[in-house]
């Protein structure tokens, strides 16, 4: 028995003590006691049971987005996420189309970033917040002002919503719940849907569907506009190699015709995805970039738009 209580307080000595020594934390501490009145030895107390996390740096040195678009997309464009995609759509018609009259946010782009993050609530993360945003904000330079501030940020919103700050899981970037909001994003745009006086996007989904439609209404989602529509290109030679949005009229002009779409006053980016049978071109509107407020990467924009789409379809 005394050699596992010597165990265990080594071993807490080697975990507490990981983060407290990296450069930063101390004068973090008492920036937040200054500038929003905590408790110095509270928080002194949190983060000396705040552990630095090699994985999460490890993580964010291989995105997924960093995979070629075909396996990238296979990931999640998938029969299981669609199956589990129409169930959660069935499980939660009523909220989704509450959501959708009132956000102007078609369910299946709803359903499609919930299923994307998470697996539809399935898997919302298994690192503790804090260890993965202190070790982000002190222990990664090319982002560390980013996370240092989403860590000021869970901290507030840890006050507010009376969490226990070492309790709260998230992704190894510090994401938060069914819809993997950043704690800013929480703060900001996560809503009490379901009218329960609590706003709670870890555990319960009418709040994750009401702060998902909310989110990207906030970002200027155009209801009832375009997402992305396939083109086709006359001649692939003179393509423009710049990325300017450009009116369909001018995209017109230089051979590039959308299939479906045809509305003049809209703007649109080209996209290019290499698949099998060789280029895919697209144009890509106003609310793609929306979706890219989201995760700043075109592969993630291109799966919701395509998982919401199957969904749509499925979707009696």
């Amino acid at each position: 028995m005394k050699f596992r209580t010597a165990l265990f307080f080594l071993w807490l000595f080697s975990t507490t003590s990981q983060a407290i020594e990296l450069a930063g934390v101390s004068e973090f501490i008492d920036e937040m006691v200054a500038k929003h009145q905590f408790d110095h030895t509270e928080l002194t107390a949190v983060f000396e049971q705040t552990v630095r996390r090699p994985e999460t740096l490890a993580a964010m040195s291989r995105p997924s987005t960093s995979k070629p678009w075909l396996e990238y997309r296979a990931a999640f464009v998938n029969a299981k996420r669609i199956e589990g995609g129409l169930k959660f759509w069935d499980e939660n018609a009523t909220t989704l189309q509450r959501a959708s009259q009132q956000y102007g946010v078609p369910a299946e782009i709803i359903v499609a970033l919930i299923g994307i993050e998470t697996g539809y609530g399935r898997n919302a993360g298994k690192f503790r917040v804090m260890d993965a945003l202190a070790t982000l904000a002190f222990d990664y330079p090319s982002r560390a002002e980013f996370f240092r501030s989403e860590l000021e940020q869970f901290l507030l919103l840890a006050r507010e919503q009376h969490f226990n700050y070492l309790a709260i899981k998230s992704s190894y970037a510090g994401a938060l719940g069914i819809p993997q909001f950043m704690p800013s994003s929480y703060r900001k745009y996560a809503v009490d849907f379901n009218g329960n006086g609590k706003v709670d996007i870890l555990n319960e989904a009418e709040d994750a569907i009401g702060s998902v439609a909310n989110y990207l209404q906030g970002y200027g989602w155009q209801t009832g506009a375009p997402i992305a529509e396939r083109a086709i290109v006359a001649n692939t030679e003179t393509l423009p190699q710049d990325k300017v949005s450009r009116g369909l009229a001018d995209w017109k002009i230089l051979g590039v015709i959308p299939e479906h779409t045809d509305r003049d006053f809209q703007s649109a980016t080209m996209l290019d995805f290499t698949v099998e049978s060789g280029k895919e071109y697209w144009l890509m509107f106003e609310n793609f970039q929306v979706i890219r407020r989201y995760n700043n990467s075109n592969f993630y924009s291109m799966t919701v738009f395509e998982l919401a789409e199957a969904l749509r379809q499925g979707h009696h």
